[in-house]
């Protein structure tokens, strides 16, 4: 199995398991919830950014998820080479 395949393999299986854990609404209510646990006024612009925030947080995480995923670097194999004399 290529190294690249292995790579996008890991890479759908953890963009799977990030879906999988919450529907768009629920995580729209848990971000509302956390802005308003923060003490922002729902349906202002504090608020809105707040929400923005949090959404950009978590692209990033993804990215660097993605990132990891793909640019791992290569594992190293040793080799011992046993003479006997």
């Amino acid at each position: 199995m290529s190294t690249m395949f292995q790579r996008l393999a890991v890479l759908a299986v953890t963009a799977l398991v990030v879906a999988g854990c919450q529907t768009a609404e629920e995580a729209r209510m848990a971000d509302e919830n956390r802005c308003v646990g923060y003490g922002f006024r729902p349906r202002t612009d504090a608020f809105a950014e707040c929400l923005q925030r949090i959404d950009l947080d978590r692209r990033y995480a993804l990215r660097q998820a993605s990132r990891d995923a793909l640019y791992m670097p290569p594992p190293v194999i040793i080799v011992r080479d046993h003479r006997h004399r």
